[in-house]
C-alpha cells in the first residue's frame, strides 16, 4: 500500500469515527481564533476557552489590542502560561493588523506568518477554519500519528506540512487535522497507542 493510499484510508476512517471535525477553541470571528490559537501554545484548549470570554469582552477588536498595555493583557491571560510573551504578541499583533491590514485578519499564509507570534500552525488553522482554504495544521498529535501511520519519517513540522499537502485531498486536509487531534487525545496518545481501539489499526504501518 502506498503512502497516498494509506492517507486516503486514514481520511475515511477518521471521518467515520469523528464525523464532527471542529476546532475545540471557542471563537466568533477571525481575530478571536487567531488570538485563541496563539494563547493555546503550551496550554490546553480548555484553559484558553476559560480565559478568552473576559479577554474578548475587554478587547473586542484589533484596535483595542493595539491600544492596550502589556500589563493589562497579562492579567487576563496569566493562567495560559508564557503570559508575558503572549501578552506582548497580542498587543503587537493588534498594532500590525491596524497599521498594515486595515484592522482585518489577512487570508494568506504568507501574510499571517508576518504577524507577531503567529507561525505556520496557527496560520493554517485560520486559513482552513475561517477562510475555507486548503490547510494542514501540524501539531504534536499530527506529527505523532502520521509518523506512526508511516506517512513520513520527519520531525520537522514544516516538512511534514508539505508532505501531507501532497498526500491529502485539498478538500479534506483541514478536517483531517481536526480529527487527528481528537484521535490523538482519545486513542493514539503520546504515552500509549491503544491499537486495539484504533479505527486505523488495519493499515497503520508503525504500531509501537
Amino acid at each position: 500500500m502506498t503512502k497516498k493510499q494509506i492517507a486516503l484510508q486514514a481520511v475515511e476512517a477518521l471521518k467515520k469515527e469523528y464525523p464532527d471535525a471542529i476546532c475545540s477553541l471557542t471563537y466568533t470571528d477571525p481575530l478571536q481564533l487567531l488570538i485563541a490559537t496563539r494563547l493555546a501554545a503550551q496550554c490546553t484548549d480548555a484553559r484558553v476557552n476559560m480565559v478568552t470570554p473576559a479577554l474578548f469582552e475587554r478587547f473586542p477588536d484589533a484596535k483595542a489590542f493595539a491600544d492596550a498595555q502589556y500589563e493589562e493583557v497579562e492579567e487576563y491571560i496569566k493562567s495560559c502560561g508564557l503570559y508575558k510573551t503572549k501578552a506582548k504578541d497580542l498587543v503587537e499583533l493588534g498594532k500590525m493588523l491596524v497599521n498594515d491590514f486595515d484592522s482585518t485578519v489577512p487570508d494568506t499564509l504568507e501574510e499571517l506568518i508576518t504577524l507577531p507570534g503567529i507561525g505556520r500552525k496557527t496560520a493554517n488553522l485560520v486559513m482552513g477554519d475561517i477562510f475555507k482554504k486548503p490547510a494542514v495544521v501540524v501539531d504534536t498529535h499530527c506529527i505523532r500519528i502520521t509518523r506512526r501511520l508511516g506517512l513520513h519519517e520527519e520531525k520537522d513540522a514544516k516538512k511534514i506540512e508539505f508532505i501531507l499537502r501532497d498526500l491529502l485531498p485539498e478538500d479534506e486536509s483541514n478536517d483531517f487535522c481536526h480529527r487527528i487531534v481528537l484521535h490523538g487525545r482519545a486513542v493514539c496518545t503520546a504515552r500509549k497507542a491503544m491499537c486495539e481501539n484504533c479505527c486505523m489499526s488495519e493499515f497503520c504501518r508503525k504500531k509501537p
